[in-house]
């Protein structure tokens, strides 16, 4: 993915989840997906689907048990 294009779903997910401190960030030697963090916490991937020519972003978020049993 190019800088523009990360730059349309950083913004677009940071509007959708009403939060600013999501960063969407280039992946090294991967450019068909990029990593998402809400400050130093990863969340998941957003991967580019470009198949058939209809273009779209796939995200993927794996939640953890240990992660479950934080939440009061």
């Amino acid at each position: 993915m190019n800088h523009p294009e990360i730059i349309k779903l950083q913004k677009f997910l940071q509007q959708k989840f009403g939060n600013r401190a999501i960063d969407v960030r280039p992946r090294n030697k991967q450019d068909d997906s990029v990593e998402v963090y809400i400050g130093d916490e990863f969340l998941g991937l957003i991967y580019v689907d470009d198949e058939d020519g209809d273009l779209s972003y796939n995200f993927t978020m794996a939640i953890l048990d240990v992660d479950l049993d934080e939440v009061q």
